[in-house]
């Protein structure tokens, strides 16, 4: 009875806030209880296709669910596995904008819960011991007031009862944003910017750690930081990033 009680103590704030401040859809406008409706969630964040177990990216037709694809095998990246609950793609491209740029933090817990419901589609893919989102760098930091990782981090943790250590690693240069950058230009753009955080070192060693990011594009930054997080002592290294950008 103590339990049940003290779970509606923790939801009834939020039920109430629900209904008296009742939201818009992101994406349709319609009335919703969540900062997108349960259509257009059905929509257009249902689960796709195979992906590859190292990148996600989309697998081709000859290619078996939950292999990796042909350039992970050719180039084996330093993260062990990634996670995508969706494409970046329309309309949903436009959320991470909205996030990222807009400042619309009602969005990042509505990422988490898609992330949770893909970890949920995969039962045998293991929970990382630690949440660690990608850090931004002071200057970007300052300029967005926030750091839409640690957004997504925040409830994704309370919803997996995954520990979050926000603060595990550091920018340790300021690096152009890797979307100015051409794609060749990446991979020595975020060379060298990630450091364990000072007393940090020991949370790493011997752990699984979950990376937090909103979007991978080319993978070069979380390859990066899974490179700076394997060379501290971590024994595994996943990606947890809402949308995948599809190659082209």
């Amino acid at each position: 009875m103590g339990e049940h009680l003290e779970a509606f103590t923790l939801r009834w704030p939020r039920a109430l806030a629900r209904a008296l401040l009742p939201c818009s859809c992101a994406l349709c406008g319609d009335l919703a209880a969540d900062a997108v409706c349960a259509p257009c969630t059905l929509r257009h964040a249902g689960h796709g296709g195979g992906r590859c177990r190292l990148c996600a990216n989309p697998l081709g037709p000859h290619e078996a669910p939950g292999q990796a694809c042909g350039i992970c095998i050719a180039e084996a990246p330093a993260f062990d596995a990634t996670l995508a609950a969706v494409d970046y793609a329309a309309p949903l491209d436009g959320l991470v904008l909205g996030l990222k740029f807009g400042a619309r933090l009602p969005l990042a817990p509505w990422f988490a819960q898609r992330l949770r419901d893909a970890l949920l589609a995969q039962p045998g893919w293991p929970l990382p011991d630690l949440l660690c989102p990608v850090p931004l760098g002071p200057r970007r930091l300052r300029e967005r007031g926030f750091n839409q990782a640690l957004e997504i981090a925040r409830p994704l943790g309370r919803m997996t009862g995954v520990a979050l250590q926000p603060r595990l690693t550091t920018r340790a240069v300021e690096t152009a944003a890797q979307s100015g950058v051409t794609p060749r230009e990446r991979a020595r753009n975020i060379r060298g910017a990630f450091d364990i955080a000072p007393g940090m070192a020991q949370l790493v060693q011997g752990r699984h750690v979950g990376v937090v990011d909103d979007v991978m594009t080319s993978g070069h930054t979380l390859n990066e930081l899974a490179a700076t997080l394997k060379a501290a002592g971590a024994a595994r290294v996943s990606n947890l990033v809402f949308a995948r950008t599809p190659p082209h």
